[in-house]
């Protein structure tokens, strides 16, 4: 691919939502953000991510609450993330690997950035980006 670094293609300061948050709050970003994943911080670090799937299937689907639910009881723990200092191309085999569009940007766990599929799309060749399109959707 290139010698390109995370830090160069991904979104730096994304939107965050604090993990004590209710749920309506994180849908209610979400939704003027037109995003379908936010970054679950406390006290500044990355504790975990919340999609638009979390919320209609552990709210939604289950007649939970969203206004007395936090983010924190429904976000997926333990993101993968990448650092700003990755290659690219390292990002996007983690991508590939474990099927999944968005990779947080941790550096001394702060989040510093998003990497999205897009923004890899923006900086790869061609060729390597259908792959990894074709590899994350297999799921």
């Amino acid at each position: 691919m290139t010698n390109e670094r995370v830090r160069e293609a991904m979104t730096p300061s994304p939107k965050t939502i604090d993990a004590q948050a209710p749920v309506v709050e994180a849908a209610r970003l979400m939704e003027s953000q037109d995003v379908g994943s936010l970054p679950v911080v406390e006290d500044g670090r990355l504790v975990g991510m919340v999609t638009d799937r979390d919320l209609v299937l552990k709210v939604l689907a289950k007649d939970v609450d969203p206004h007395q639910t936090t983010v924190a009881t429904v976000c997926s723990e333990d993101p993968i993330v990448v650092g700003p200092e990755d290659s690219l191309d390292e990002a996007l085999q983690r991508m590939a690997r474990e099927q999944i569009r968005r990779l947080p940007v941790v550096d001394d766990e702060r989040l510093v950035g998003i990497l999205a599929q897009a923004d890899v799309s923006r900086a790869a060749e061609a060729a390597q980006t259908g792959r990894m399109v074709e590899e994350i959707s297999e799921s």
